[in-house]
Parts: C-alpha cells; structure tokens; sequence
C-alpha cells in the first residue's frame, strides 16, 4: 500500500471520523450532551463528505473501501453500545445490531476462507439500515439536548427502524450469500434417492 493512497482527503476523512468517537463518549460519560451531539454531526458530515469527494475527484482507493464501511460500524456501534450502558436506550437495540454485525462479518470471513468469495457491496436494505442507525443516535442525542416532542418522536420512529432494517438486511444478506453460492457452484445439490 502506497503512502499517497493513506494521505488522500477521503481517506484522511474517514480517519477524523474515528477520531471524533472516543470524545463523543466522553461528553455522553460526562452529560455534556450538547457537544456530544455537535462532535456526532461532525463525524456524519465526514461520512457523507469522503464519499463526494472520492467520486468528484476520483480519489477511490482499496484502503477506502474497507477502511470507509470500518469506519461508520465502529462509530455507530460503539454509539449503540454507549447509549445502552448510560440507559438512554433499551438494550434489545444493542443487542440485535450487534448480533446482525456480527454475525456477517463471521459468516462472511467463513465464506472467503472456504469459498473464496467477497466483495458484497452493501444492499438497499443495508443501506437503509445505516441511515436508520445514524437517524436514531442522532435523535436519541437530539432528545437529551432539546426536550421537544417532535425530537422524541423521531427517537422512537427511528429506533424501531432500525430494528426493522436490522432484521430486513440479515434476512437479505443471507439470501445473497446463497445466491452467490449457487451462482459459483459451491453448494452441491445431492441427488434425491429412491425411497
């Protein structure tokens, strides 16, 4: 891996988003709310800038591709994973978007290991999943600042989205995987048997 690959503005960015998580956590520790939310907008707009610039300035790298989706997991899990133990949100949505990521990244490093297989771009519902994610820490932060009706509507609706989309992208990724298996002939098919 070249130098000029690591120091590209994406990449650089993707960084500063995992700088930003340790201090998010010491403000949510210390009930410094109102920054924990601004350092948490800060660490979105990172996300949604190395993905413009990458593509505006065709700055795309292999290290960005993994590093980007690193990147939003270890910030968002983390954040759920807070949010939980502090008791600002019920456990159950801990509980079940870890074991969503877990679960693919275990299926997945099973799958390249005996198959060869890699490279599952992400699908609509997972997309829609992470947007739900950002949606709800972003809400549930919103709602300790502003005690307003409409931010904790948009905490409920969003948590339970993210519950929703969770469940939807295991379930889809599950059927890719499968399709991906048939497709390159590494699930074997026996032969029915006389009975």
């Amino acid at each position: 891996m070249r130098l000029s690959e690591i120091l590209t503005a994406p990449n650089q960015l993707t960084l500063l988003r995992m700088v930003f998580l340790p201090f998010i956590i010491l403000n949510l520790i210390d009930r410094h709310y109102k920054v924990a939310l601004i350092l948490f907008v800060l660490a979105g707009l990172t996300d949604m800038l190395d993905g413009l610039i990458a593509r505006k300035f065709h700055q795309q790298s292999r290290l960005g591709e993994y590093l980007d989706p690193i990147a939003d997991k270890l910030l968002l899990s983390t954040m759920f994973m807070v949010l939980a133990i502090l008791h600002l949100i019920q456990w159950r949505y801990t509980v079940i978007v870890f074991s969503r990521d877990i679960c693919i990244l275990g299926v997945s490093a099973v799958l390249y290991v005996i198959a060869g297989l890699r490279n599952f771009r992400p699908s609509i519902f997972g997309k829609m999943n992470t947007l739900s994610q950002i949606a709800a820490v972003f809400f549930v932060m919103l709602f300790l600042v502003v005690r307003t009706r409409w931010a904790f509507f948009g905490r409920v609706l969003f948590l339970r989205m993210t519950f929703a989309f969770t469940i939807l992208s295991a379930l889809h990724y599950v059927m890719l995987v499968g399709q991906r298996l048939r497709a390159q002939g590494a699930v074997e098919t026996p032969d029915a048997q006389p009975v």
